[in-house]
């Protein structure tokens, strides 16, 4: 009989993917609340969240049947129409500071508007040649070509140089570059909060202010990428709020519409004011169903109890991971927000066998957790994950650290 390893590598073996993705997966089947079972069987505590979509977890009936309502109604209508759902969520988005909320069906899509929304303004404001773009060192924003452009990490961009022009990169946090970099000639500034992919550095009070000043100053569209951070993740409705960043742009994603492709751009009047008609669309984002369940998604995530909880479930994550790390010497800084939160391990390297290692023998303990950076092993588990199922996870990571410390230890890495 195939244990669960054999029994999904023979469907991986089977399957026509392309080569960017590894030659090994996890072949899921179903999941209940923050469990998953593959295919053979096994079950899995998830700490990754389908690297942060899946904020409600999974089997649940009740956003399912919002889905399934609405599908027998209508699925797809593009955007030369629009439906009372993309209505009604339009409007519970914008608030008081947006004026409008362009749908979309992906992060990278997110801000690959954003981007050109902040080119757009700065052209038709400021006049051609001030159309830069300044992004920082170990972000993240995206695979398509623009969102590409400012994601300054030769991993990702090598192979498909020449990307495009007028891209600026100064250090993350780094006030003094800041103010020497960004004037007049800049269309946009985009920013994580807490960059997700990079090591999990959270942004400082003060870079942020620094930032919302010389944007005001120079009249450049401040983008923030809330794409993993947004909808409650770090334990604030949007990230940009416990640091004091003030954004015109404001792009999400992942959580919106719990797992189904949706993502968002939220418009500031003054930008909105120079769109002219066909200048952007989208033929799938903002679909009835997408925004249907997003209704819901945004109902849930938008509770004051609701943040309230994820922030003290962050808390104890960080006191519990404080534990770990003083019953294991090799372990280094902990960071990150909320349930976005990481744990670092100084002898790994980017790309090593040593962090890839860990993250598989977590799996066979049945533990799903993500990398960040160069060294980081990060966690971003469902929002409606309990104190109890998380002191679980720390359980099965540390009898992980248990069985391979020698091998952390003496790695011969950073």
């Amino acid at each position: 009989m195939q244990n669960s390893k054999q029994k999904n590598q023979a469907v991986i073996n089977e399957a026509p993917f392309p080569n960017c993705f590894a030659k090994e997966f996890l072949v899921i089947s179903r999941g209940n609340g923050v469990w998953l079972e593959d295919t053979a069987g096994k079950k899995y505590l998830d700490f990754a969240g389908g690297i942060a979509v899946n904020a409600f977890g999974y089997g649940r009936e009740d956003l399912a049947r919002v889905a399934f309502e609405q599908m027998k109604k209508l699925v797809h209508i593009s955007n030369l129409y629009t439906t009372e759902p993309a209505l009604e969520l339009a409007r519970k988005m914008t608030g008081n500071k947006f004026q409008a909320v362009q749908f979309l069906s992906s992060g990278a899509e997110a801000n690959e508007t954003a981007l050109k929304y902040a080119r757009l303004y700065s052209l038709r404001k400021k006049g051609e040649g001030n159309h830069r773009l300044l992004c920082f060192k170990n972000s993240f924003h995206g695979r398509t070509m623009g969102a590409l452009s400012v994601t300054p990490n030769a991993k990702y961009q090598a192979p498909f140089l020449p990307l495009i022009p007028g891209i600026e990169v100064v250090s993350y946090n780094d006030v003094r570059a800041l103010e020497e970099t960004l004037d007049g000639t800049f269309a946009g500034v985009i920013v994580e909060v807490i960059q997700g992919e990079g090591g999990l550095e959270c942004m400082t009070p003060g870079f942020a202010g620094t930032l919302n000043r010389l944007c005001r100053r120079h009249d450049v569209i401040l983008i923030a990428d809330e794409v993993q951070t947004g909808l409650a993740r770090t334990g604030s409705f949007y990230a940009s709020e416990a640091v004091g960043i003030d954004p015109d742009i404001i792009t999400l994603a992942k959580p919106l519409a719990a797992g189904l492709p949706l993502s968002a751009a939220l418009i500031p009047e003054r930008v909105n004011a120079l769109i002219h008609l066909g200048e952007h669309g989208t033929t799938f984002g903002g679909g009835p169903v997408t925004t249907a369940v997003a209704l819901k998604v945004w109902e849930r995530l938008s509770d004051r109890d609701f943040i309230r909880r994820v922030k003290e479930k962050g808390e104890y994550l960080w006191e519990s991971l404080e534990k770990l790390k003083r019953s294991f010497s090799f372990l280094g800084e902990i960071k990150g927000r909320g349930l976005l939160m990481g744990i670092e391990v100084p002898q790994a390297e980017e790309g090593s066998d040593l962090l890839q290692g860990l993250i598989k023998a977590a799996r066979e303990e049945g533990l799903l957790i993500l990398g960040s950076g160069l060294n980081m092993l990060r966690f971003a588990p469902p929002l409606v994950i309990s104190g109890e199922e998380i002191k679980t996870g720390l359980e099965m990571l540390k009898r992980v650290f248990a069985k391979h410390g020698a091998e952390i230890q003496y790695s011969g890495g950073k």
